[in-house]
């Protein structure tokens, strides 16, 4: 929450602005926004799990009374579970929020709005996805079950990474193991052209082209 008329909140709200902007793409991201920093707003709109909302305290006395705000500006994260929230007390520029936000909520996002090349990853895989692509085509299909079976204990959203883990290797035991290659390629020239093509869509590539780049 803070107050958007005094000189320090007037001085965080372009950086706060780029925030929503940085995170517009992520589905678990909303951004809410009470007044503008919209930029901020923007950048997490499609991350569904998260909320940024600006608050004019002086508006909202008994809000800013409730959450102990006595300063402004104020920020605060609440987790989920917790009313109570926690006082931010990192850097005011664009980058310390991005990277707050992605520690906290487990995003993967720059401060355009994009998928970062880690997004999709899970260091839990990279082990089997390694013994995979270096195995005989004998053996390949034996790891490929193993892959399988670490990807039905994920829960939440990494199953939908999971299932993407399952579908390359699936594909790479049919097609050799340019497939990888190849299809990193494809997904590069559809993002070179990213304007015409949805967010939605650009993180589903993007996604994609990073689980690909373990196998490549």
């Amino acid at each position: 929450m803070d107050y958007v008329l005094c000189g320090h909140c007037k001085k965080l709200a372009p950086e706060y602005e780029k925030l929503g902007a940085s995170f517009k793409k992520s589905k678990s991201v909303v951004i809410a926004k009470l007044q503008n920093y919209e930029p901020l707003a923007s950048a997490f709109k499609n991350e569904e799990d998260v909320v940024i909302a600006n608050l004019d305290a002086d508006n909202y006395k008994a809000f800013a009374e409730k959450y102990g705000v006595s300063g402004y500006p104020t920020i605060k994260f609440f987790p989920k579970n917790n009313k109570d929230g926690e006082d931010y007390d990192g850097g005011r520029d664009l980058d310390s929020f991005v990277t707050f936000i992605n520690k906290k909520c487990g995003t993967s996002r720059d401060g355009k709005g994009q998928l970062t090349s880690n997004a999709g990853l899970f260091a839990e895989l990279e082990g089997l996805v390694k013994e995979f692509v270096t195995t005989g085509s004998d053996e390949k299909k034996a790891v490929y079950a193993k892959i399988e079976e670490e990807v039905g204990k994920l829960t939440g959203s990494a199953t939908r990474y999971g299932k993407v883990y399952v579908k390359v290797a699936k594909t790479s035991l049919s097609k050799g193991n340019d497939y990888a290659k190849n299809e990193i390629q494809r997904l590069q020239r559809i993002l070179a052209t990213i304007q015409s093509i949805s967010p939605l869509k650009a993180d589903e590539f993007t996604l994609k082209k990073n689980i690909l780049s373990a196998f490549a």
